[in-house]
């Protein structure tokens, strides 16, 4: 999904009463929340929320460009490897028509909270990573975009962000990660302000469905929700509806599929999308590529989890089969992958030219598909008025996100990458300055006591007479970690890490500090040595159910009431 394109028109709220297509049986498997808001300029009306999918035409300006052979070549190698990612969110379509190219990105802002995202902390090597949320928007906000929606009572209604994944481009290029946050997750949500009415929309104090961010202003409110929800800086999102989709999906081709048994994902009160499919693998392209991005009756069991794990698979399957470079060789089916992507698209200011949209897959192409990992955000389901919703697990979510902010790996190949010792660069210990943080606090625990101090008598035993306590910064560090400004003094970093047993990996180059930091981190709050076990290579949860792009054999599991 896009957003509407018909911002300053009144809507309707949304009531509902069945509908066809995914409609009805998106709007949940529980009963769905009261709020919503109208996308006109007036007031905004609260009503309950549907399922998946703005598009606006292209400009007018065209401009054709022409290159050598060998450009042709690099234009050609770059979009298949790169358009798969565009399905997802996060590719450019060439210099084909630039200008027009140009003028058929929409735009909006990058975050409509109040809270100002932390700045990112740069690797050894000074590298930096790259976070981009990608939105599905639900909105039946043309006659295209209806007829593919469905549920006639939603026309015009404020979309849904339905689909939300957030996309991890390691620090050094050399992995990718995706988060999918079910549609149905319960979360506060942040103070919004509409860049367009200038409409305020206060911090809500109960939970609320996560796809009604979208709603409070447009997508620079889904990313504050991330924000505040993950601590995960966002640099940028990338927003498509259903006929973004489906125009995606035929541009590029069929992409295979597999089920394990035959799947028709329909009710007899009209609930579905509408997919259906023989067992075993099938291609699918345009409108029944949607379907299968829209079923949630007739997978596993029949909630956006399984939905979720779809999407996966569809994405994962995309890039393998573009990454091959047999599709998309014909110049025509370029300039309709050019036009498709470019109207499908609604991105932040920042990604708002082609270029900018290039310069990003040269980025994202760097990663290996063996290193992309789908992840779904581990949960847990709700009991009484909140059953069928689900809410963050507790401890395993949290730690997802913390390995995303600290740019490790959701595949587990980190160790294999190990950090350098710098040899004979160290200083004599007793001239090396050394600042300790208690940093031992935890979202339920407060900073274990005296931990600063009792480390800096550590560090003084082994030599370090100008270790000191740093009391002002105290921020929670959830691991143990030795940060330094410049690369003259990651020698001794790595000296006083090997002095108190904490593994050279956990010794990182830092903006954000003048001098050598040891943030004393939540996994080591008992006295003693630094525990080996807190050194480990840290893995991914198993509820995050982690499929690896390069697996061939994964096949959706098909709910026993779909099956014909």
């Amino acid at each position: 999904m896009g957003r509407s394109s018909t911002r300053g028109e009144g809507a309707r709220p949304r009531v509902r009463h069945g509908g066809r297509g995914e409609a009805a049986p998106e709007a949940g498997h529980g009963p769905r929340n009261d709020g919503s808001t109208t996308r006109g300029h007036g007031r905004r009306e609260r009503g309950p929320a549907p399922p998946e999918g703005g598009h606006r035409p292209g400009g007018p300006n065209r401009r054709t460009r022409r290159s050598g052979k060998g450009g042709k070549r690099r234009v050609l190698r770059w979009v298949a490897t790169v358009t798969a990612l565009l399905i997802l969110g996060t590719g450019g379509a060439g210099y084909l028509y630039y200008r027009h190219l140009n003028g058929n990105i929409k735009k909006e802002d990058l975050t409509l909270g109040d809270k100002k995202m932390a700045d990112h902390k740069a690797n050894a090597a000074g590298q930096t990573p790259l976070n981009i949320l990608i939105i599905g928007s639900d909105a039946r906000d043309s006659k295209e975009n209806q007829k593919l929606g469905g549920a006639k009572e939603t026309f015009g209604a404020p979309p849904l962000a339905d689909v939300q994944m957030l996309l991890h481009l390691s620090a050094d290029r050399s992995n990718i990660s995706v988060v999918s946050m079910p549609r149905d997750t319960m979360l506060t949500m942040p103070k919004c302000t509409d860049p367009e009415t200038d409409d305020v929309y206060p911090a809500s104090t109960v939970p609320v469905q996560t796809n009604e961010s979208l709603g409070r202003g447009g997508p620079g409110c889904t990313v504050a929700a991330w924000y505040e929800l993950t601590g995960i800086t966002i640099d940028h999102f990338m927003m498509i509806d259903f006929a973004g989709v489906v125009s995606m999906a035929d541009a590029v081709g069929g992409v295979p599929v597999c089920v394990d048994a035959n799947v028709y994902s329909h009710t007899s009160d009209g609930k579905g999308s509408g997919l259906k499919l023989k067992e075993g693998t099938t291609s699918v392209k345009g409108e029944q590529a949607l379907q299968w991005l829209r079923t949630r009756y007739g997978f596993e069991d029949n909630t956006d989890l399984g939905r979720a794990k779809a999407q996966h698979q569809y994405l994962n399957s995309m890039v393998r089969e573009l990454r091959k470079g047999t599709k998309l060789t014909d110049p025509g089916k370029l300039m309709d992958l050019a036009e498709a992507a470019t109207n499908a698209l609604t991105v932040d200011k920042g990604l708002g030219t082609v270029k900018k949209l290039y310069d990003l897959a040269e980025e994202l192409k760097k990663a290996p598909t063996e290193r992309m990992t789908m992840t779904t955000m581990p949960n847990v389901y709700g009991t009484g008025n909140l059953s069928g919703r689900v809410f963050p697990k507790p401890g395993e979510a949290e730690q997802l996100f913390r390995m995303i902010r600290e740019d490790i790996p959701l595949d587990g190949k980190a160790s294999k990458r190990k950090t350098p010792v710098v040899k004979d660069a160290a200083a004599p210990v007793g001239e090396i300055a050394v600042s300790v943080r208690n940093g031992t606090g935890t979202d339920s625990l407060g900073p274990a006591r005296g931990r600063a101090g009792t480390v800096k008598d550590l560090l003084t035993e082994a030599g370090f007479a100008k270790a000191s306590i740093d009391s002002q910064n105290v921020e929670p560090a959830a691991r143990t970690g030795l940060l330094y400004p410049s690369a003259d003094l990651e020698g001794d970093a790595q000296a006083v890490a090997k002095a108190l047993g904490i593994p050279v990996s956990q010794v990182k180059r830092s903006t954000a500090v003048s001098g050598i930091v040891l943030a004393v981190g939540a996994d080591w709050r008992e006295d003693g040595s630094y525990p080996a076990k807190a050194g480990e290579e840290e893995k991914t949860p198993e509820s995050a159910d982690a499929l690896n792009g390069a697996d061939e054999e994964a096949c959706m599991k098909v709910n026993p009431g779909f099956t014909w």
